[in-house]
Formats: structure tokens, C-alpha cells, sequence
């Protein structure tokens, strides 16, 4: 068994445990996922998993199948849990997920759909950052958490280092690690006041 078998492995199990807390959290009614946000990530992290693995990602995007399973599962319960809030703005980025997939398919690129899938992702993340912001308790943190540190694990147990492989990874790690800030530092400032 390799390292980056372990590394694989250490980052699918933690994505599990990840979750528990924020599925735990949503039944209890204290975090309300936004459903536009699990849809769209529900696309793109499919999309970004096949991309690494079809690229020689391989363990690396075993965190991110399973991270994928989650989202799918928690957008169908943020239609009974969540929060519906949709702008414009989310509606663009939903349709900017299904163009990373077409992006794909037509130009037989997995760079170009994981530079779109990167973007787009990150864009994903503002929904529920802007939730955040406004209601920081409605997010529980400990799922951003493990996600980045998941997003680590898949890392380093990526078995090609390419800007395929890497990019998608590497945003979700800016990304949860900025949701966490961000969580973190708004919760302060509304218990404060």
C-alpha cells in the first residue's frame, strides 16, 4: 500500500465524517444549505472528479467522489431544509456549471471544463458566503474544515501533478479555508453586538 493510497484514503473517510455534523446540523434546523449552491456544486465537483481521475488524478479524486455523493444528497434535502433565496447571480452560475460541461464534451479539454469547473465553484461558494455573512450560524463550520483539510489529503495523494489535476483541488482548498474565515470572523462580530 503506497502513500498515496493512504493519503487517498485518510482524505474519502474524513469527507465522510465531514458530513455528519452538517446532515446532523440540517435535520436539527440550525444550518440551511442553499439549495442553488448544492446544485451547482453537485455538477461541477462530478465534473472536476472525473476530470482528475481521467487525467491520472487517480486517489486524489477519491475525497471528491465522495465529497460529490454528499452535495447530490444535500441539495435534494435543501429543497425541504433549506433555503431557496435564489438572485440572478446564483441562476448564472448554474448555468455556467452545465457550460463547464459542455466545454468539456465539445473540446475534449478536461483543462479548459477544470479551469471553467475551478471558476465556477469558487462562484458557487458566494451564495452561502453571502448567507454566511448575513446569518452566520446558519452554516456549520466544521464541514469547511475537513473539506480543506480533505482537499489537502487529495493533494497529496494525487498520482499526476498537473494543472488538471491540481487547479480544482487547490480552489476548493482557497475556497473552503476563506468560508471558514469568513464564518469564523462573522460569528465573533454578531455575538459581539
Amino acid at each position: 500500500m503506497g502513500v498515496k493510497f493512504l493519503f487517498g484514503i485518510i482524505g474519502g473517510i474524513l469527507n465522510v465524517v465531514s458530513f455528519i455534523p452538517y446532515l446532523l446540523d440540517i435535520f436539527k434546523g440550525k444550518t440551511k444549505p442553499h439549495s442553488y449552491t448544492w446544485l451547482i456544486w453537485s455538477i461541477i465537483q462530478t465534473t472536476g472528479t472525473i476530470a482528475i481521475f481521467l487525467n491520472g488524478g487517480a486517489y486524489g479524486a477519491l475525497g471528491l467522489a465522495i465529497g460529490s455523493l454528499f452535495c447530490i444528497a444535500i441539495f435534494f434535502l435543501s429543497f425541504k431544509y433549506g433555503t431557496r433565496n435564489v438572485t440572478k447571480f446564483d441562476s448564472t452560475l448554474l448555468i455556467g456549471a452545465l457550460l463547464a460541461i459542455l466545454v468539456w464534451i465539445f473540446t475534449k479539454n478536461a483543462l479548459y471544463s477544470i479551469i471553467l469547473v475551478s471558476v465556477i465553484d469558487f462562484s458557487g461558494y458566494l451564495p452561502t458566503a453571502r448567507k454566511g455573512y448575513e446569518e452566520p450560524h446558519t452554516e456549520t463550520i466544521s464541514l469547511y474544515v475537513m473539506n480543506a483539510m480533505t482537499d489537502i489529503l487529495g493533494l497529496l495523494a494525487l498520482s499526476t501533478y498537473s494543472a488538471t489535476t491540481v487547479l480544482y483541488l487547490a480552489t476548493l482548498l482557497f475556497a473552503n479555508t476563506s468560508l471558514v474565515t469568513l464564518l469564523t470572523l462573522r460569528r465573533r462580530r454578531v455575538s459581539a453586538v
